[in-house]
């Protein structure tokens, strides 16, 4: 089996269209794991979810897809964010609303666990250091751990009792071991590791490998409908520069 690992697609259509096809070509994939927020930030939402749904695939919560449908009170969001997320909930079908409703905070998949933002809370928590690495460790069950969230791709691993962290860069195979692995894949619509190229993972179970890769994408072309539909110009802006 291959899967392609996806995260913060963000309704950014054109990034992840790349991505589609760049998996593509690498041998495709036989399904994807999507690791939450489909929506938010970006002008395509339903399209997004739409194009999804044509794939067999499974996808855990986040933030932005809770806030789109009023799971989430977007007081704790910034002002830009809150904004894109009010248009966001306005884009979206009864069929887009009642898919992201029944989304699950994890899920287990064949010895990966699945989360937005981590083991710990799945919705909000940004595993960037190694001390809340170290802490979520305990907080699922299975060899490997798959986050988004950051849209940055790291890696952290235990070793003994002590976390490590390394950033999981572009071309990058990872080999599984016996090591317990918390791995990010990076963002597909909104990279935020200072290169504004789309980020993705493939797991090939035969290999027991995830690879990583980057993805050009028509970044003028996702700005120029951010700005027809009047989302905030800092959003539109830091897709040029991966922040």
């Amino acid at each position: 089996m291959r899967y392609a690992i996806l995260g913060d697609i963000h309704s950014n259509l054109t990034a992840f269209e790349a991505v589609l096809r760049d998996a593509g070509d690498r041998e495709g994939f036989d399904k994807i794991w999507c690791l939450g927020d489909v929506v938010g930030y970006g002008p395509d939402p339903h399209e997004c979810i739409e194009r999804l749904r044509q794939f067999e695939h499974v996808c855990v919560a986040g933030n932005h897809d809770w806030a789109a449908i009023g799971k989430m009170d977007t007081a704790e969001f910034n002002p830009v964010a809150a904004r894109a997320c009010h248009w966001t909930a306005q884009q979206l079908t009864a069929e887009d609303i009642d898919y992201l409703q029944n989304l699950p905070l994890s899920l287990c998949q064949d010895g990966f666990t699945l989360v937005h933002g981590s083991p710990r809370e799945p919705i909000w928590e940004y595993l960037l250091s190694i001390e809340s690495a170290q802490d979520n460790f305990a907080y699922f069950e299975t060899a490997y751990c798959l986050v988004g969230h950051s849209h940055v791709p790291l890696i952290f691993e235990l070793a003994g009792n002590r976390a490590a962290y390394r950033m999981f860069p572009e071309g990058a195979n990872l080999k599984l071991g016996k090591k317990r692995l918390i791995i990010n894949p990076g963002g597909v619509g909104q990279p935020r590791d200072g290169d504004p190229r789309a980020s993705y993972a493939l797991y090939d179970t035969e290999a027991r490998t995830v690879y990583h890769y980057r993805v050009e994408y028509d970044i003028p072309a996702t700005q120029k409908k951010m700005a027809e539909r009047g989302l905030p110009m800092p959003l539109i802006m830091r897709l040029s520069v991966g922040w």
